[in-house]
């Protein structure tokens, strides 16, 4: 089972068919829509600030969310994957975003809608990635747009797999 931890008497809230893999941490003031799911040695750690996850959110193995004390919390939309090894971290995530395997996103950056960020890119303090692009590279930047079909056959595909996936796990 999942570690489930409140801090400072504030206990995570999960949505409705959220799946958490038995090695994920989740603590204190973490709220998580519906069709969620933190995957094996991933951490979301509300523990010094809020993170708020929409509806269809994925946080794959081993990535971390977090936030800033008192200064930056974590917001993340719906139909939004996180990659393996990602670190999230005091920022704004709007809804259908790929964050790319390794990638971090640091504080108070702003990743609008429609966005993809290619693996193992940095997206600094206080940046703004524009909506319908695909951002790589250290620091991140716009390499091209996202056409319809990339964006359904990346961050849609992503996001609904995840849902199923979960139910695989919860079969066992």
């Amino acid at each position: 089972m999942a570690l489930i931890k409140p801090v400072n008497g504030v206990l995570p809230h999960m949505g409705k068919n959220c799946y958490l893999a038995e090695n994920a941490t989740v603590v204190g003031d973490v709220v998580m829509g519906d069709d969620c799911s933190v995957w094996f040695t991933a951490v979301v750690r509300g523990d010094v600030n809020a993170i708020r996850m929409g509806n269809k959110v994925n946080v794959q193995d081993g990535a971390v969310i977090h936030c800033t004390y008192q200064t930056a919390p974590t917001t993340i939309g719906n139909n939004v994957s996180i990659g393996h090894r990602a670190i999230v971290h005091g920022c704004t995530i709007h809804d259908n975003v790929l964050v790319g395997m390794g990638a971090i996103i640091m504080d108070h950056a702003v990743v609008e809608e429609n966005v993809l960020i290619a693996a193992g890119a940095i997206v600094l303090e206080k940046t703004r990635l524009e909506s319908g692009h695909i951002y790589a590279g250290v620091p991140a930047r716009k390499v091209k747009s996202l056409s319809p079909e990339q964006f359904q056959h990346y961050i849609e595909r992503i996001a609904n797999n995840y849902v199923m996936y979960a139910d695989w796990f919860r079969e066992e």
